[in-house]
């Protein structure tokens, strides 16, 4: 169980960095590549969609179904699905639009002339940026910490998808704070910061759901994960691709992402 807990603590690092190397980008590159950009958001998008539907909502409801009959087995992981859903909708609802990670920036804006090195105003609209990245990235982190306490190998699926749509976060987190400070640090610290997020969600699961941990809450906790990630898929991942499609590439991107999770499951059966 302990070298359980760090490999499930370490991917959930992992995928809560992935906003940095999204600032990293932003500072280091001058354009945006956008047919990749489109193709990889919508193989996240294949690879959380599938996983969720192929395989963690059915273990949720197995679990579910195995400790209380089929009946109230069933009806839980419909609930518990769609509270997931619930869940990351009102967390989208109260985040104001100016500070939704759902807009994303490109590389490009980041070399813009007109940044306002003491506007205020920008930087407590830069700040909330992160802030609003950093809750909707909290319950990421318990997904990718609970999915891979329970399987090693999905919890590696989850963590690539997720870091893979956390890069064009930290793009969006980096760029306005970028604009409001002119300082190209203190940008990359706030989106390096709210990716973070994801670690302490962990760690919350940890301290809050480890002690009542048995399979109707891992049924429960898996049924709502799998509404968290099919409606970051669809709410956030698949309109961002489309918004840069050249060509299907986004729908491209969404089939390989399903093929690739469906032989990595195949592969660990």
């Amino acid at each position: 169980m302990p070298e359980n807990l760090l490999f499930a603590f370490g991917l959930t690092l992992l995928a809560g960095l992935a906003t940095g190397i999204g600032s990293v980008l932003a500072f280091f590159t001058s354009t945006t590549n956008t047919k990749f950009l489109s193709w990889m958001l919508g193989f996240s998008a294949g690879v959380m969609i599938y996983v969720s539907m192929i395989e963690i909502f059915v273990k949720s409801k197995d679990a579910l179904v195995g400790s209380l009959g089929v009946q109230s087995g069933n009806w839980l992981t419909v609930a518990g699905f769609f509270g997931g859903i619930l869940l990351i909708a009102l967390i989208d609802k109260f985040v104001p639009e100016q500070g939704n990670p759902h807009e994303l920036k490109k590389v490009e804006d980041i070399n813009k002339s007109n940044v306002k090195k003491t506007d205020h105003s920008l930087l407590k609209m830069g700040s909330f940026t992160a802030l609003a990245i950093a809750i909707h990235n909290f319950p990421e982190g318990i997904a990718t910490f609970t999915a891979a306490l329970q399987d090693p190998g999905l919890g590696v699926a989850i963590t690539v998808a997720i870091a893979i749509h956390n890069i064009p976060e930290g793009i969006a987190v980096a760029v306005p704070v970028y604009f409001a400070t002119g300082d190209r640090k203190k940008a990359f610290k706030l989106s390096f910061l709210s990716g973070l997020a994801e670690p302490v969600g962990a760690i919350v699961a940890f301290l809050i759901l480890m002690p009542f941990l048995n399979d109707v809450m891992f049924g429960l906790i898996f049924a709502a994960v799998a509404g968290i990630m099919v409606f970051i898929s669809l709410d956030e991942l698949l309109p961002a691709a489309k918004k840069y499609d050249e060509g299907h590439l986004s729908i491209y991107g969404l089939i390989a992402g399903m093929a690739v999770m469906a032989v990595s499951l195949l592969l660990f059966i």
